[in-house]
């Protein structure tokens, strides 16, 4: 159980890591004014959604594992608000795609300074998850 939930740990760190990451190349991305800088962030956006999706996976599974091997979590409240929060950073992970294809798409419509506050999203969700993991309020 202890190596499980440290590799859920690792990989919850390797899945942040490119959701912090991530918005912050959008908005270089947007003032990127050149062609070939604009190519480069494409390349780069890509492959860190690539990373941070393995890491989201595996992180989602390890998670699951751990509740499988601990069932008796599931009454616990606190879990309850960790799973909803977490299902919403499975939604921002999704927008985050949605974006990486707006600009592959040359859609992309938001300014530097919407993606700099849409960077500011993962932050508060990390941690509210780590406060009801390691807290467990009742």
């Amino acid at each position: 159980m202890l190596w499980l939930k440290a590799f859920h740990i690792i990989f919850v760190v390797a899945w942040f890591a490119g959701l912090f990451y991530l918005p912050r190349l959008f908005v270089y991305h947007v003032d990127a004014r050149d062609e070939i800088g604009r190519a480069r962030f494409l390349v780069m956006e890509g492959r860190l959604f690539a990373i941070m999706s393995i890491g989201a996976v595996l992180a989602v599974l390890c998670g699951v594992s751990l509740v499988m091997l601990a069932p008796g979590y599931l009454q616990a409240r606190w879990l309850h608000l960790k799973l909803a929060l977490v299902l919403l950073l499975l939604g921002y992970h999704l927008w985050c795609w949605l974006l990486v294809r707006d600009f592959r798409h040359e859609r992309a419509t938001h300014s530097a300074r919407w993606y700099r506050i849409f960077n500011e999203v993962p932050a508060l969700l990390l941690i509210a998850i780590v406060l009801l993991a390691v807290v467990k309020p009742t």
